[in-house]
């Protein structure tokens, strides 16, 4: 991550935990006996990706005694169970690419990756239950939030449900669950304050929003090198994405047709139809609401921040609000 924290001692502890944390994915990878099982395991935590869910869960354990090793154990476990829900998620959005490299699916199948994802979350539970009663809690709470999470974007919304409310419903246990189990993870693991943990609690479910919507203006209008995945994936596919939810909202002059773009599927599997699905989101104004509401997410994380102690680690959570700020800038 392009993060500048400030702090040289907070910055080299940071760096240690997450060599140590990336040392211990691979480890935990290699503990299939069979080599094909470990490779598929293993297949995303060496290329690219943020880091985002391990720095989190560092940073958050800079809020107790800290311990390298005990900060190093929750950072692996967060990205252990990021990556079974990437490797889930790819398989419901027929995604061919994640991290740049291919997908799971998109090289072994459908089957082999949910099976790897499953596998994966085993292990996230075995190294929960090795860290203590605190950390089992907190990851089968956030693998229960990502399942419903899952199901309700799958089902949709119901007649009676209102879009935007469904939409973060969905958000907030596929994203937000992730990142505030992260911080928390760290922060119990070193014997944090419960104030602590639960401000740091608070920070993550708005942070996590706010980078959900993130990604979703991002899926519209980066590209493939910058984001790491298919540009329009989500678009194309018919995902109801902040923005897409914000242009269908009201009764505009582009509704029409953007809606006619949005149930064909942005006409098909080729993509024939994004670049005027894309043309009419920009024109709509829909990206910059989306914008509006992500800075309002951001805030409030920034709100629930500044009741932790002053100091770098503070700091580096409001640096981290930054990033979200201008990743599509």
């Amino acid at each position: 991550m392009e993060l500048t924290i400030g702090d040289p001692a907070l910055t080299a502890r940071l760096e240690r935990g997450m060599d140590a944390s990336e040392e211990r994915l691979r480890a935990l990878a290699a503990e299939a006996r069979d080599p094909c099982i470990a490779e598929v395991a293993g297949h995303l935590f060496g290329p690219g990706g943020k880091r985002l869910r391990p720095l989190l869960a560092l940073v958050g354990a800079e809020f107790g005694e800290y311990d390298p090793s005990s900060a190093a154990e929750a950072a692996a476990l967060a990205e252990l169970v990021h990556v079974a829900s990437l490797y889930h998620d790819d398989v419901m959005d027929q995604a061919r690419t994640r991290r740049g490299v291919p997908s799971v699916n998109a090289r072994w199948g459908n089957t082999t990756a949910v099976l790897a994802g499953n596998w994966l979350l085993s292990k996230a539970a075995q190294l929960a239950a090795e860290l203590g009663p605190e950390a089992i809690r907190l990851q089968s709470k956030v693998t229960n939030r990502l399942i419903m999470g899952q199901i309700r974007e799958l089902i949709g919304p119901s007649d009676d449900d209102d879009p935007l409310s469904h939409y973060f419903t969905v958000v907030a246990g596929k994203s937000a669950a992730l990142i505030a189990m992260a911080l928390q993870l760290g922060a119990v693991r070193t014997g944090a304050p419960e104030r602590a943990v639960q401000a740091l609690a608070e920070y993550g479910e708005h942070l996590g929003i706010a980078f959900q919507i993130s990604d979703d203006i991002l899926d519209i209008t980066s590209t493939s090198e910058v984001s790491g995945k298919e540009q329009g994936k989500d678009l194309a596919i018919g995902v109801a994405s902040l923005p897409v939810l914000l242009a269908l909202a009201d009764e505009r002059p582009e509704t029409g047709e953007l809606r006619t773009l949005l149930t064909a599927a942005t006409a098909g599997p080729e993509g024939v139809g994004l670049p005027r699905a894309v043309a009419l989101l920009h024109r709509c104004g829909a990206l910059a609401e989306a914008r509006t509401v992500m800075h309002a997410r951001l805030l409030r994380a920034r709100t629930a921040a500044n009741g932790l102690p002053d100091g770098p680690a503070t700091r580096v959570l409001h640096a981290l609000c930054d990033f979200v700020a201008r990743r599509d800038h």
